[in-house]
Protein backbone atom coordinates (compact mmCIF):
# COMPACT_ATOMS: atom_id res chain seq x y z
CA UNK A 1 0.00 0.00 0.00
CA UNK A 2 2.89 2.38 0.70
CA UNK A 3 4.01 1.96 -2.90
CA UNK A 4 0.48 2.42 -4.20
CA UNK A 5 -0.20 5.69 -2.37
CA UNK A 6 3.07 6.97 -3.82
CA UNK A 7 2.47 5.50 -7.27
CA UNK A 8 4.76 6.88 -9.94
CA UNK A 9 7.28 8.05 -7.35
CA UNK A 10 10.39 6.41 -5.98
CA UNK A 11 9.90 5.20 -2.41
CA UNK A 12 13.27 4.82 -0.67
CA UNK A 13 14.14 1.56 1.05
CA UNK A 14 14.34 2.93 4.60
CA UNK A 15 10.76 4.27 4.73
CA UNK A 16 9.51 0.96 3.31
CA UNK A 17 11.36 -0.96 6.00
CA UNK A 18 9.89 1.28 8.68
CA UNK A 19 6.45 0.90 7.12
CA UNK A 20 6.65 -2.88 7.32
CA UNK A 21 8.38 -3.46 10.63
CA UNK A 22 8.38 -0.15 12.51
CA UNK A 23 10.96 -0.29 15.29
CA UNK A 24 11.50 -4.06 15.19
CA UNK A 25 12.96 -5.04 11.80
CA UNK A 26 14.23 -8.60 11.32
CA UNK A 27 17.94 -9.40 11.50
CA UNK A 28 18.45 -9.49 7.74
CA UNK A 29 15.99 -6.75 6.89
CA UNK A 30 17.23 -6.13 3.34
CA UNK A 31 16.68 -9.77 2.43
CA UNK A 32 13.28 -9.71 4.09
CA UNK A 33 12.28 -6.62 2.09
CA UNK A 34 13.44 -8.23 -1.14
CA UNK A 35 11.31 -11.27 -0.31
CA UNK A 36 8.26 -9.02 0.13
CA UNK A 37 9.00 -7.31 -3.17
CA UNK A 38 9.41 -10.65 -4.93
CA UNK A 39 6.02 -11.84 -3.70
CA UNK A 40 4.45 -8.57 -4.81
CA UNK A 41 5.97 -8.95 -8.27
CA UNK A 42 4.53 -12.46 -8.54
CA UNK A 43 1.06 -11.26 -7.57
CA UNK A 44 1.18 -8.39 -10.03
CA UNK A 45 2.35 -10.73 -12.80
CA UNK A 46 -0.50 -13.12 -12.04
CA UNK A 47 -3.01 -10.27 -12.26
CA UNK A 48 -1.59 -9.01 -15.57
CA UNK A 49 0.01 -12.00 -17.32
CA UNK A 50 0.14 -10.16 -20.67
CA UNK A 51 1.75 -6.98 -19.35
CA UNK A 52 4.62 -5.81 -21.54
CA UNK A 53 6.47 -3.91 -18.83
CA UNK A 54 6.63 -4.57 -15.08
CA UNK A 55 4.72 -2.23 -12.83
CA UNK A 56 7.18 -2.54 -9.97
CA UNK A 57 10.52 -0.98 -10.85
CA UNK A 58 13.68 -1.46 -8.79
CA UNK A 59 16.18 1.34 -8.25
CA UNK A 60 19.42 1.30 -6.27
CA UNK A 61 17.77 3.34 -3.52
CA UNK A 62 14.23 1.96 -3.51
CA UNK A 63 11.19 0.92 -5.52
CA UNK A 64 8.55 2.54 -7.69
CA UNK A 65 5.09 1.27 -8.60
CA UNK A 66 3.85 2.57 -11.94
CA UNK A 67 0.16 3.08 -12.69
CA UNK A 68 -1.55 4.58 -15.71
CA UNK A 69 -3.44 7.85 -15.61
CA UNK A 70 -6.97 7.32 -14.35
CA UNK A 71 -6.35 3.88 -12.85
CA UNK A 72 -6.58 5.07 -9.25
CA UNK A 73 -9.76 6.69 -7.94
CA UNK A 74 -7.61 8.83 -5.67
CA UNK A 75 -5.75 10.29 -8.65
CA UNK A 76 -8.99 10.89 -10.58
CA UNK A 77 -10.45 12.67 -7.55
CA UNK A 78 -7.38 14.81 -6.89
CA UNK A 79 -6.97 15.82 -10.54
CA UNK A 80 -10.66 16.63 -10.89
CA UNK A 81 -10.67 18.76 -7.76
CA UNK A 82 -7.59 20.65 -8.91
CA UNK A 83 -9.24 21.35 -12.26
CA UNK A 84 -12.34 22.73 -10.53
CA UNK A 85 -10.26 24.86 -8.19
CA UNK A 86 -8.45 26.41 -11.15
CA UNK A 87 -11.70 27.14 -13.00
CA UNK A 88 -14.17 29.95 -12.35
CA UNK A 89 -16.68 28.19 -10.10
CA UNK A 90 -18.88 31.31 -9.95
CA UNK A 91 -19.44 31.22 -13.71
CA UNK A 92 -21.46 27.99 -13.69
CA UNK A 93 -22.29 26.79 -10.16
CA UNK A 94 -24.65 24.10 -11.46
CA UNK A 95 -21.90 22.50 -13.51
CA UNK A 96 -19.43 22.85 -10.64
CA UNK A 97 -21.84 21.19 -8.21
CA UNK A 98 -22.49 18.35 -10.64
CA UNK A 99 -18.79 17.72 -11.21
CA UNK A 100 -18.05 17.80 -7.48
CA UNK A 101 -20.84 15.34 -6.68
CA UNK A 102 -19.49 13.00 -9.36
CA UNK A 103 -16.02 13.19 -7.82
CA UNK A 104 -17.33 12.64 -4.30
CA UNK A 105 -19.14 9.49 -5.43
CA UNK A 106 -15.70 7.96 -5.93
CA UNK A 107 -15.48 7.80 -2.15
CA UNK A 108 -16.89 4.55 -0.76
CA UNK A 109 -15.67 4.93 2.81
CA UNK A 110 -12.69 6.34 4.71
CA UNK A 111 -9.50 6.83 2.73
CA UNK A 112 -7.25 3.75 2.79
CA UNK A 113 -9.51 2.07 5.32
CA UNK A 114 -7.55 -0.23 7.62
CA UNK A 115 -4.17 1.29 6.73
CA UNK A 116 -4.12 4.23 9.13
CA UNK A 117 -1.38 2.84 11.36
CA UNK A 118 1.50 3.11 8.93
CA UNK A 119 3.39 6.41 8.49
CA UNK A 120 3.38 6.68 4.69
CA UNK A 121 -0.26 5.65 4.49
CA UNK A 122 -1.25 8.02 7.28
CA UNK A 123 0.30 10.93 5.40
CA UNK A 124 -1.67 9.97 2.28
CA UNK A 125 -4.86 9.60 4.31
CA UNK A 126 -4.46 13.13 5.68
CA UNK A 127 -3.92 14.56 2.19
CA UNK A 128 -6.91 12.73 0.72
CA UNK A 129 -9.22 13.56 3.62
CA UNK A 130 -8.32 17.24 3.47
CA UNK A 131 -9.05 17.19 -0.27
CA UNK A 132 -12.41 15.52 0.36
CA UNK A 133 -13.37 18.21 2.89
CA UNK A 134 -12.27 20.94 0.47
CA UNK A 135 -14.45 19.39 -2.24
CA UNK A 136 -17.44 19.35 0.10
CA UNK A 137 -16.91 23.00 1.00
CA UNK A 138 -16.78 23.93 -2.68
CA UNK A 139 -19.88 21.83 -3.34
CA UNK A 140 -21.89 23.53 -0.60
CA UNK A 141 -20.70 26.94 -1.83
CA UNK A 142 -22.05 26.11 -5.28
CA UNK A 143 -25.34 24.81 -3.90
CA UNK A 144 -25.74 27.99 -1.84
CA UNK A 145 -25.31 30.04 -5.02
CA UNK A 146 -27.98 27.91 -6.67
CA UNK A 147 -30.38 28.31 -3.76
CA UNK A 148 -30.53 24.57 -3.05
CA UNK A 149 -30.84 25.13 0.67
CA UNK A 150 -33.22 22.28 1.48
CA UNK A 151 -30.88 19.78 -0.15
CA UNK A 152 -27.70 20.77 1.65
CA UNK A 153 -29.07 21.41 5.15
CA UNK A 154 -29.21 17.69 6.05
CA UNK A 155 -25.93 17.09 4.22
CA UNK A 156 -24.21 19.78 6.27
CA UNK A 157 -25.63 18.41 9.51
CA UNK A 158 -24.28 14.99 8.57
CA UNK A 159 -20.81 16.38 7.86
CA UNK A 160 -20.76 18.17 11.20
CA UNK A 161 -21.17 14.88 13.06
CA UNK A 162 -17.67 13.95 11.86
CA UNK A 163 -16.15 17.39 11.26
CA UNK A 164 -17.32 19.17 14.38
CA UNK A 165 -14.55 21.75 14.33
CA UNK A 166 -14.81 22.66 10.65
CA UNK A 167 -16.12 26.20 11.01
CA UNK A 168 -16.94 26.56 7.34
CA UNK A 169 -19.58 23.83 7.59
CA UNK A 170 -21.19 25.63 10.53
CA UNK A 171 -21.18 28.86 8.52
CA UNK A 172 -22.72 27.23 5.46
CA UNK A 173 -25.41 25.59 7.59
CA UNK A 174 -26.31 28.91 9.23
CA UNK A 175 -26.55 30.61 5.84
CA UNK A 176 -28.66 27.82 4.34
CA UNK A 177 -31.08 27.90 7.26
CA UNK A 178 -31.32 31.68 7.29
CA UNK A 179 -31.98 31.92 3.56
CA UNK A 180 -34.63 29.22 3.95
CA UNK A 181 -36.52 31.48 6.33
CA UNK A 182 -35.42 29.50 9.38
CA UNK A 183 -33.75 32.37 11.22
CA UNK A 184 -34.22 31.02 14.74
CA UNK A 185 -32.66 27.70 13.73
CA UNK A 186 -29.70 29.50 12.18
CA UNK A 187 -29.11 31.36 15.43
CA UNK A 188 -29.46 28.11 17.38
CA UNK A 189 -26.71 26.63 15.21
CA UNK A 190 -24.44 29.51 16.21
CA UNK A 191 -25.16 28.86 19.89
CA UNK A 192 -24.33 25.19 19.37
CA UNK A 193 -21.08 26.19 17.65
CA UNK A 194 -20.20 28.58 20.45
CA UNK A 195 -20.89 25.97 23.14
CA UNK A 196 -19.00 23.22 21.32
CA UNK A 197 -15.90 25.31 20.68
CA UNK A 198 -15.89 26.67 24.23
CA UNK A 199 -16.29 23.27 25.88
CA UNK A 200 -14.06 21.23 23.59
CA UNK A 201 -11.38 23.71 22.52
CA UNK A 202 -11.57 26.61 24.95
CA UNK A 203 -12.06 28.92 21.96
CA UNK A 204 -14.62 31.36 20.69
CA UNK A 205 -15.97 31.31 17.11
CA UNK A 206 -13.93 33.25 14.58
CA UNK A 207 -14.70 36.87 13.64
CA UNK A 208 -16.22 35.59 10.38
CA UNK A 209 -18.74 33.52 12.31
CA UNK A 210 -19.55 36.39 14.66
CA UNK A 211 -20.20 38.60 11.64
CA UNK A 212 -22.62 36.01 10.24
CA UNK A 213 -24.46 35.88 13.57
CA UNK A 214 -24.71 39.68 13.75
CA UNK A 215 -26.06 39.85 10.21
CA UNK A 216 -28.71 37.25 10.99
CA UNK A 217 -29.66 38.99 14.24
CA UNK A 218 -30.08 42.22 12.28
CA UNK A 219 -31.97 40.39 9.53
CA UNK A 220 -29.45 41.63 7.00
CA UNK A 221 -28.32 39.85 3.85
CA UNK A 222 -25.64 37.24 4.46
CA UNK A 223 -23.05 36.57 1.81
CA UNK A 224 -22.27 32.95 1.11
CA UNK A 225 -20.70 30.75 -1.47
CA UNK A 226 -17.07 31.61 -0.84
CA UNK A 227 -16.64 32.19 2.86
CA UNK A 228 -13.38 32.18 4.76
CA UNK A 229 -14.28 30.52 8.05
CA UNK A 230 -11.64 27.99 8.89
CA UNK A 231 -11.25 24.91 11.03
CA UNK A 232 -9.62 24.22 14.35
Amino acid sequence: MALLVNAGNLVPTDPLIHELWREAPPAHVENALQAHVSRLRQRLAALEPEAQTPRLVTYPSGYQLDVAEGELDADVFTAGLERIRNADADADPARTAGELRALLRLWRGPALYGMAGTPLCQAAICRLEESRIAALELLFDSELRLGNYAQIIPELREQLTDQTFRERFWQQLMIALYRSGRRSEALAVYRDLQHTFSQELGLEPSPVMRDVERAILGQESVSGGSGSAGHH
